[in-house]
């Protein structure tokens, strides 16, 4: 195990997590386990809900002080030295494991990893067979000298000008070839190396591995899984019984004289009466609690709904209701003013080569070689506007012609994609694409009027057979979007202007009519009008990865006529 590597605790969440590949300087870096990380200086972050949805009994910030916090191991192992171009493991080509320069040759060069790697579907990963792929068709004579190089024409920057070389007399050969689906099938299957979690830790796999790019972006996809802090999770008490929940979980260990010292620990801000009601409201919360994700979803709707007014420092949570200008559509319905929230973000897994987020799915891969009680997470404070939208009217809207017509284009194309990779084809719900291109719109208007890029923007959507609302805000663990513009602008006019600006800029779109007429678009073909001129938002803002987006659903289509009308032309005419 190597350290010296340096990354941002957010980064170990959404860029380089656990099983990820961290560049520094001149070599590469694989984030080990958690069974490795070092718990005593991971500090523990208070969010009950989201640790009972994802099984877990605490959310701990990744640790950081020390170099030894979070090892990583060297991966891949194949380096290059840029001077004698030789090509080899690393104990092959250097004599001190902790120093990554070439034995081999007098310069004495810094090795540079390989730039290829292998992986499948199934989250294992391990290094390009170079010497085989050079070596395959042919029999080396007995005796024969193997030494390896790997030299560039220089022609482009393209794998086909990488040649392979050997001294056993093999006829050199380029990596061009290497990315195609079948392209090792004839080395046989998947070695099911799971380096993240140890050497040892091989799983038996009948996939065929794909060659990647050491740095492309299907080597690791995260599996994140957030929740806002609502009452009353987000006040001080049920934090600091939190705090304390390690010991007073067992309901046969509490006694008077430890909730009294518990008590005497808070230096005065909880008394054992409140200490002791929380406890009960927890324990009979969790007997019958539901705290999948749509569950934590409705939790959060009805405490946005509800509203919370400021009452001191000690609440995550404020939301204030705010007046509606007349001016505004009838699907809007609330308009609440978040102007202090609490996220938490847990990483509970992560995949290759397809984004897979199910708890339990295959393909969603290990954080550690036996189950632990914590998972890494951060909590981030920020502040947004809500909007709650008329569930009903969706309803009547989602069931018209032109709606349907729609949806049926994006279950296709969705049916298409879940046949590729042998799954159930989700249902496509042509109301939550409507509210989550809607959230896109808020996204982009908001960054001009508040001042803050969009990538500072996140949305959150609530959207199911009861509900339907979004939620835009910041939240970051930098300064970007802390000083209350977003919030600033759920104000009476402010959000009027907001929404009418919004929805009158990107009824058109500088790439219409290809745009509005597009049928297939985007990943997948998840999209149908929506481009990077219109309604795509930086992928950090978007909760689908910028997918299931259809702007003519709320400015409708060229053609003329009441069939071919989105939710918002009617409104956009009249502006």
């Amino acid at each position: 195990m190597t350290t010296g590597a340096k990354a941002r605790r957010g980064q170990l969440l959404s860029t380089y997590g656990i099983g990820g590949l961290f560049p520094s300087e001149t070599t590469s870096y694989m984030i080990v386990g958690l069974d490795e990380w070092n718990e005593n200086r991971a500090r523990p972050v208070s969010e009950p809900r989201l640790a009972r949805s994802l099984r877990v009994s605490d959310l701990k910030t990744p640790p950081a002080g020390t170099a030894r916090d979070v090892p990583v191991i060297r991966f891949p192992l194949t380096q290059v030295c840029p001077s004698c171009r030789r090509i080899g493991s690393l104990p092959d080509l250097a004599k001190d494991w902790n120093v990554a320069k070439c034995a081999q040759c007098k310069d004495k060069a810094l090795l540079t990893p390989f730039r290829l790697i292998t992986a499948c579907s199934k989250g294992h990963i391990d290094e390009f067979p170079y010497f085989r792929w050079l070596h395959k068709g042919t029999v080396s004579a007995d005796g024969a000298k193997h030494e390896m190089t790997m030299t560039s024409l220089g022609r482009t920057s393209s794998l086909a000008d990488l040649v392979l070389k050997c001294t056993c007399g093999v006829k050199p050969k380029s990596l061009d070839g290497t990315f195609g689906p079948k392209a090792l099938a004839e080395f046989g299957t998947c070695s099911g190396a799971r380096p993240w979690l140890g050497g040892e830790a091989r799983q038996d796999c009948s996939e065929i591995p794909r060659v990647l790019q050491r740095g492309a972006s299907n080597v690791w996809f995260p599996a994140v899984r957030s929740a806002i802090s609502i009452p009353p999770y987000s006040e001080a008490l049920a934090k600091f019984v939190d705090k304390h929940w390690i010991s007073l979980e067992d309901p046969d260990a509490v006694t008077p004289r430890l909730i009294e010292n518990i008590a005497k620990s808070s230096n005065g801000k909880h008394s054992a009466e409140e200490i002791t009601a929380e406890l009960e409201r927890r324990r009979s919360e969790e007997k019958d609690a539901d705290f999948s994700e749509s569950a934590l979803r409705r939790d959060e709707f009805s405490a946005l709904m509800s509203g919370r007014e400021e009452n001191g420092i000690d609440s995550d949570f404020v939301c204030l209701p705010m007046r509606l200008d007349s001016s505004l559509p009838k699907l809007v319905t609330d308009v609440r003013k978040v102007t202090r929230l609490r996220e938490v973000r847990a990483l509970y897994g992560f995949s290759r080569l397809d984004g897979v987020t199910e708890l339990g799915a295959e393909g969603l891969c290990d954080l550690s070689r036996t189950r632990q009680h914590w998972l890494p997470a951060i909590e981030v404070i920020g502040e947004g506007v809500f909007v709650a939208l008329d569930r009903g009217e969706l309803t009547n809207w989602s069931k018209k012609p032109f709606a349907q017509r729609r949806r049926k284009l994006l279950q296709s194309a969705a049916d298409r994609r879940a046949a590729e990779f042998g799954r159930p084809a989700p249902r496509i719900d042509i109301v939550e694409v409507a509210v989550h291109t809607l959230a896109h719109v808020l996204i982009d208007q908001l960054s001009l009027d508040a001042g803050y890029p969009a990538a500072s923007l996140r949305e959150r959507l609530y959207v199911d057979d009861d509900m339907a609302g979004i939620l835009v805000y910041t939240a970051s663990s930098d300064s970007a979007g802390s000083l209350g513009g977003v919030a600033s602008q759920a104000a009476k006019d402010s959000f009027a202007t907001v929404l009418s600006e919004g929805l009158s800029r990107l009824a058109w779109c500088s790439c219409d009519p290809v745009c509005i007429e597009s049928t297939a678009s985007g990943t997948d073909a998840l999209n149908l009008a929506a481009c990077h001129a219109c309604v795509l938002v930086p992928e950090t803002s978007c909760e689908l990865n910028n997918t299931l987006l259809d702007r003519a659903l709320l400015f409708g289509t060229h053609e003329e006529g009441e069939e071919f009308e989105g939710l918002f032309s009617t409104f956009v005419a009249a502006v």
